[in-house]
C-alpha cells in the first residue's frame, strides 16, 4: 500500500438507500479509505456493494448519510466528485467497432487531457495492461479479459485519484479471471491512485486488498485487513459434524470448556474457533466428552469462516 498523506481519499458516514416500497439497499454504511489504499467491499449478490458503488460515483442519489471523494461531497459537488475519480462498472461498455486506441483518445479528449500528455499515458497504460498489441484492433474482437483491461486502462486515462472497480471479474471463466487478477494485483503495485474494488470473491479480496469491508444486507458487519479477520478465529478451525441436535452439541462443547463464545453452527455443522487449545488436545476433549459426530476435522481459519460466523451463510452459496 501507497499512502500519500493522511487525509481520507474516500469518506462514507451513515450512508442509505431505500428504494419505493420501504426496500433498504444500503443502511447507514461508514467507513474511510486512505490515499493509496487497496479497499474491498466482500459480500455476496444484493449485500449492498453495487448501490454504494452507485453512490459513490453520483449515479445514485443517496437516501440519508453524506460521502466525499477527496473531500468533494458526491451530492452537493457531484461534478467535482466525478472530476477525481473513475469508474468500470459491473457491465462492457464498449464501442466494438472502435479501436482499442481510439476508445482511450476519446477518453482522454471528454475529460480534457492534453494531447500530448494523453498520447503519453495512452502508451503507459498499454504496456502496464498488456494491451499494446491489440490496441490498434477493434475492440469487437477482444476476449472478455481483454475488453476488461482495456476498460480499465480508459479509466485510468485520466490519472483519477480515485478508482472503482465493480465486480472486475464477473462472467470471465477462470484463466481469463487469473490473468485479470494479475493485472489489477500489477496495478495496485506500480500506481498511488486509491482503490475501491467491489468482489464475492474471497480470492480476490485476499490477495488485492489493504482491508475489507464485509457487507451483508446492507450494512457493514465486519472491516478490517484480511490476516486480522481471519485472527479473529485463531490459528485453528474445527469443524464437526453433529449426529444430535446441533444446537445441543454446541452447548454441551461449551459447557466442556472447548467451545468459546466465537463457536457457531451452519445446518448440522458446529465450527470451533481455537484460540488457548491445540488442534490435537481440543478433538481428544471432543472425544472423551462424548459428543457424537459423524465427522470431524482441522483447518485453518478462512474468510470464508468469518462471513459464516457473522451473516450463518457461506458466501459463494449466497453469491
Amino acid at each position: 500500500m501507497k499512502t500519500q498523506g493522511q487525509d481520507a481519499a474516500i469518506e462514507v458516514l451513515d450512508l442509505a438507500k431505500t428504494y419505493s416500497g420501504d426496500v433498504r439497499a444500503v443502511r447507514g454504511v461508514s467507513f474511510r479509505v486512505r490515499p493509496g489504499e487497496v479497499f474491498g467491499l466482500l459480500g455476496p449478490n444484493g449485500a449492498g456493494k453495487s448501490t454504494t458503488v452507485g453512490m459513490l460515483t453520483t449515479t445514485i442519489k443517496p437516501t440519508d448519510g453524506t460521502a466525499r471523494l477527496v473531500g468533494h461531497d458526491v451530492t452537493a459537488d457531484p461534478r467535482r466528485a466525478r472530476a477525481v475519480s473513475s469508474v468500470v462498472f459491473q457491465e462492457a461498455v464498449v464501442d466494438r467497432a472502435l479501436s482499442g486506441r481510439r476508445h482511450l483518445e476519446l477518453h482522454a479528449e471528454l475529460w480534457r487531457v492534453d494531447g500530448r500528455e494523453a498520447k503519453r499515458r495512452i502508451e503507459e497504460l498499454a504496456g502496464a495492461l498488456d494491451l499494446t498489441e491489440l490496441i490498434d484492433r477493434r475492440v469487437g474482437s477482444y476476449s472478455g479479459g481483454q475488453r476488461r483491461r482495456m476498460e480499465i486502462a480508459r479509466a485510468l486515462v485520466s490519472s483519477p485519484r480515485v478508482l472503482f472497480l465493480d465486480e472486475p471479474t464477473v462472467g470471465l471463466d477462470p484463466r481469463i479471471r487469473a490473468e485479470l487478477l494479475d493485472v489489477i494485483g500489477g496495478l495496485r503495485d506500480r500506481s498511488a491512485t486509491t482503490i475501491l474494488l467491489t468482489t464475492h470473491y474471497l480470492d480476490e479480496a485476499e490477495r488485492l486488498c489493504d482491508r475489507i469491508a464485509i457487507m451483508h444486507r446492507g450494512e457493514i458487519v465486519a472491516l478490517d485487513s484480511p490476516r486480522a479477520l481471519r485472527a479473529e478465529l485463531g490459528n485453528q478451525i474445527i469443524e464437526l459434524r453433529a449426529r444430535d441436535n446441533v444446537d445441543i452439541t454446541l452447548s454441551a462443547l461449551r459447557s466442556e470448556g472447548i467451545a468459546d463464545g466465537d463457536a457457531f453452527t451452519v445446518g448440522q455443522t458446529v465450527y470451533l474457533p481455537l484460540h488457548e487449545h491445540s488442534a490435537a488436545d481440543a478433538v481428544a476433549l471432543v472425544e472423551r466428552a462424548g459428543i457424537r459426530a459423524s465427522g470431524i476435522s482441522t483447518r485453518e481459519p478462512t474468510l470464508d469462516d468469518v462471513y459464516l460466523r457473522l451473516t450463518g451463510g457461506q458466501l459463494a452459496e449466497a453469491a
